[in-house]
């Protein structure tokens, strides 16, 4: 019989969602779906990670971070 590949959704422990305009801009930070605070910088992301025993390696991998709205270096609000 043979396998059939099927698609692989990842569902990484940490979202960073989209830029919000305040001042300074910031991005709300999810950890297992649960909104844990705001992000100003990517030190803020891997700060956060850090409190809920999160080490994070590498911030362009899907699997442990996902980016919504831009990417890790998109701070401020268009």
């Amino acid at each position: 019989m043979t396998e059939i590949a099927s698609p692989h959704m990842s569902h990484p422990r940490i979202m960073v969602l989209g830029v919000q305009p305040g001042t300074p801009p910031f991005r709300i930070m999810e950890i297992d779906g649960v909104v844990v605070g705001m992000a100003r910088a990517i030190t803020d992301v891997l700060e956060t990670a850090a409190a809920f025993g999160i080490t994070v390696h590498d911030l362009d991998d899907p699997e442990v971070v996902r980016w919504v709205g831009g990417d890790k270096f998109t701070w401020i609000h268009h």
